[in-house]
């Protein structure tokens, strides 16, 4: 009998989303509880099982995609060692807040909750705590300027728990996301968290996966980088319906470079959210409403392949419901469902319920009803912000310059043709701080001390983007302190 389950949710689900009326414009939309509970359910577990499964290949895979020869496992040892991911424990820290303070939870309680838990940060997220640390706010803590990572990719992988709370209602979503993509992001990178959320609202009510994607794509600006870079993906897939790999190529040809990240531009990682959210795309559209083979291709896509199968997952984790993963991809759940998180109260388990009662309330808010056997949901049209916003613009990465550990130990001067630079590296942890004044021209831009505590670090170490075009000299001198950065890295733009 257990075949029949996964037809008789099927069809449950048809019927039921099929009940809608439309009253002055507005559609409403009744779900049974149990399916509700099923949709939730599903999202979180298709998060998680699709960042464990992705996560021996991170990173590994740098402009390439994973070939079909080389076999990616997946059991009930990887789902226990990569469970605890900042995929899962960055949502559930803004989850938290929500929990805690109400649905009205300000952008200030959100931030200061998030820069100073205890867990490692990188990229935009680490470049947002830092921000916020030293007084500056969202929306500035993102804002591009502020935080040369704001296209990278940290808003798209915490996004998911904002769609699963808004179901239907991506209007709503959008608000969330505004709030919280601009702690850590800005442009493309918080409409990267905008799409992916989208997604999770439409998954509760659609049925076929492509509708999903085109519907979330009218929560971005049609002037996007982002945007125009998803359409082309569903160009490149009706045109080439049966090979992922040339929908592959045709995105690496136009949507590969990385203008913004110190830590990819001019290098073969990309942690761009235009590309990995291209990934994602790909997994969902290639993967047919096939769980597996959904995971399987985000992950091969490569670049971020972590994260990539972890939006995808949960993105159809949530359309399907949690009983129609099939049982392969559940096995061991039942080993870490009650497992705490790091740095959090929540298990698995937690999140399910916590989940459903905040939804609840946001459809309450929303003009709908959470009874005890169904919801009715007022269901919203999606809305794109009314300004774009565009990082970087301008700026062409011209040339990538190593410099000797030893360059700020002292006193460091170069000259560059350019308009921007950035320059990138960390402090060793064992020696303490740094301060140093950092001059163009001899004039002073900053002075500015440098942290060895990981948590508190700064990334990148120094930038400037208001420089005019031309020939600069860039001189950084110590001042004080012991510390020593290394892996040191300027990079130059036109």
């Amino acid at each position: 009998m257990r075949p029949l389950l996964p037809i008789r949710l099927t069809y449950l689900s048809v019927i039921l989303l099929t009940l809608a009326s439309c009253t002055g414009g507005t559609q409403t939309v009744r779900i049974s509880a149990d399916l509700m509970r099923d949709k939730i359910k599903g999202g979180w577990v298709g998060q998680t099982v699709g960042v464990c499964y992705g996560g021996p290949t991170e990173f590994r895979w740098d402009g390439s995609w994973i070939q079909d020869d080389v076999p990616i496992d997946y059991n009930e040892n990887i789902l226990t060692k990569y469970f605890n991911n900042d995929d899962l424990y960055m949502d559930l820290a803004f989850l938290a807040v929500l929990d805690s303070l109400g649905l009205d939870a300000s952008s200030e309680a959100l931030a200061l909750k998030f820069a100073n838990a205890g867990f490692s940060l990188w990229h935009a997220n680490q470049a947002g705590r830092w921000n916020i640390l030293h007084g500056i706010m969202p929306p500035a803590s993102g804002f591009w300027k502020n935080n040369p990572h704001a296209d990278d990719i940290d808003f798209q992988i915490e996004a998911d728990f904002i769609g699963l709370l808004c179901p239907a209602m991506p209007a709503t979503a959008l608000e969330y996301c505004e709030k919280v993509g601009h702690i850590m992001n800005y442009g493309d990178g918080v409409y990267g968290g905008v799409f992916i959320a989208s997604m999770y609202c439409q998954a509760y009510v659609e049925q076929d996966i492509a509708t999903v994607v085109e519907k979330a794509l009218q929560s971005l600006p049609r002037e996007s980088g982002y945007y125009r870079c998803i359409s082309d993906v569903l160009a490149w897939w009706r045109q080439y319906p049966d090979d992922w790999h040339r929908c592959w190529f045709e995105v690496q040809k136009k949507w590969s470079q990385d203008v913004g990240c110190p830590e990819c531009t001019l290098q073969p990682g990309n942690i761009d959210a235009k590309l990995n959210g291209a990934y994602v795309t790909i997994g969902l559209l290639y993967g047919g409403m096939d769980f597996g083979k959904t995971l399987e291709i985000a992950t091969r896509c490569g670049q971020d392949s972590d994260c990539n199968p972890s939006n995808a997952g949960g993105v159809l984790g949530t359309l399907i419901g949690f009983e129609k993963i099939p049982a392969q991809w559940k096995v061991g759940l039942e080993q870490i469902e009650d497992q705490k998180f790091d740095y959090c109260d929540y298990s698995l388990k937690d999140v399910y319920e916590v989940n459903y009662r905040l939804a609840g309330e946001l459809v309450a808010r929303g003009g709908g009803s959470v009874g005890e056997s169904s919801w009715i949901i007022q269901r919203q049209r999606p809305e794109a912000p009314d300004e774009v916003e565009i990082g970087f613009e301008g700026l062409t990465p011209s040339v990538l310059i190593d410099m000797p550990d030893s360059s700020l130990r002292d006193k460091y001067s170069v000259a560059f043709e350019g308009r921007a630079f950035v320059v990138n590296g960390f402090l060793d942890g064992d020696k303490g701080d740094a301060r140093y004044e950092v001059r163009v021209d001899g004039k002073l831009l900053e002075t500015i001390t440098l942290e060895a505590n990981y948590h508190n670090r700064r990334t990148p170490l120094l930038w400037n983007y208001d420089l005019e075009a031309g020939s600069h000299q860039l001189e950084i001198a110590k001042v004080s302190g012991e510390g020593n950065p290394r892996r040191l890295s300027l990079l130059v733009y036109r």
